[in-house]
């Protein structure tokens, strides 16, 4: 039983830090769309761009015809009138619920436990960039540094407000 229990936070451990790798290269892959997108016309690139390598660079590499992909999409889109939390990926969609949840402003840390992660410093460093990539969407306001509330506009067009659902925080 105490080799399985030790097993077990072995793998609790490795699937932390797996996680945090896919958050980090989510943000990676969010921020390269972007500078994707303002080095082409301004807008976003919803389609993948494909790349056919030089004669040079496929010369002895292992991946000989090979085509690579850059993959230049916004996974967080700009919030638009009718536009539902669904299209978001599952972890801005939990942020998102805490803050409208909330029957005040949040900061980062007090999300942080409510969408199942560990109260670290990385974790609420991820989560506030990801708060203010909501912000700057649209999603969310940031009434004062540091505390977040739902978007007025967002929350005016939304039939499904949380105080109409009873919510508490």
């Amino acid at each position: 039983m105490e080799q399985l229990k030790a097993r077990l936070a072995e793998l609790t451990e490795l699937l932390e830090a797996e996680r945090e790798r896919l958050s980090r290269l989510v943000i990676t892959r969010e921020t390269a769309g972007e500078l994707l997108a303002r080095m082409t016309d301004g807008g976003a690139v919803d389609e993948p761009v494909l790349e056919t390598p030089t004669a040079a660079a496929v010369e002895g590499s292992p991946f000989e015809g090979a085509e690579r992909r850059v993959v230049g999409t916004l996974s967080v889109p700009k919030w638009q009138p009718g536009m539902a939390e669904s299209v978001l990926p599952r972890v801005y969609q939990d942020i998102l619920e805490v803050v409208d949840d909330a029957p005040g402003p949040v900061r980062a840390k007090q999300v942080v436990p409510r969408i199942g992660l560990p109260v670290e410093t990385t974790k609420i460093e991820v989560t506030r960039s990801k708060l203010k990539r909501l912000v700057v969407r649209g999603w969310l306001e940031e009434t004062t540094p540091g505390l977040f509330t739902p978007s007025r506009i967002r929350k005016t067009h939304s039939s499904n407000s949380p105080w109409k659902r009873g919510a508490s925080f």
